[in-house]
């Protein structure tokens, strides 16, 4: 990846938060197109892109701390990539793991809900977490937003990087 290492942490900041908005707007559009019941896990990883994407921007944005951004970044990554694959395991395992929305309600279900009730087009859960709707190359939208985190959370380590050797600093 010599080309990241080139562009700095602004830039790369910038196409991190450009990349995981794309996303989102990707999501709707899927969602629309195939007509797609979201879960709340799906909605909660919308959350991770859409503050993964804030987040970088906000760090491309500032003159310093883009170290500090970035670490944020990675560890948004890191729930949403945790998240992705807990879902994952429900789809694999559909008899083992408990279906999201049987049981009591837990922190994550209550914050889309509420989120939800916000604003339905971007946050509603419709759907079941253990469905498998939409597919890919033989791949559920877990397994490639787990790909999608894990590659987000690379490069922003990367930039993360970048940004310390070019100024010398922890900033």
């Amino acid at each position: 990846m010599d080309w990241l290492d080139r562009l700095g942490p602004r830039p790369g900041l910038s196409v991190l938060g450009l990349g995981a908005l794309g996303l989102v707007g990707a999501g709707l559009v899927l969602q629309e197109l195939y007509r797609l019941n979201p879960c709340p896990l799906c909605i909660f990883q919308r959350l991770m892109y859409l503050l993964l994407g804030v987040m970088s921007l906000a760090g491309a944005a500032m003159p310093r701390g883009h170290r500090g951004w970035g670490l944020g970044v990675v560890a948004v990554a890191t729930v949403g990539f945790v998240t992705a694959g807990y879902q994952t395991l429900m789809q694999a395992f559909p008899d083992v793991v408990s279906e999201c929305s049987y049981a009591d309600p837990g922190p994550i279900e209550r914050l889309v809900d509420w989120l939800g009730m916000q604003y339905p087009p971007l946050f509603m859960a419709t759907g079941f977490c253990g469905s498998r709707e939409w597919e890919f190359l033989g791949l559920s939208m877990a397994n490639w937003s787990m790909a999608c985190f894990a590659a987000f959370a690379a490069l922003a380590l990367r930039v993360t990087r970048r940004s310390g050797q070019a100024s010398g600093s922890d900033d």
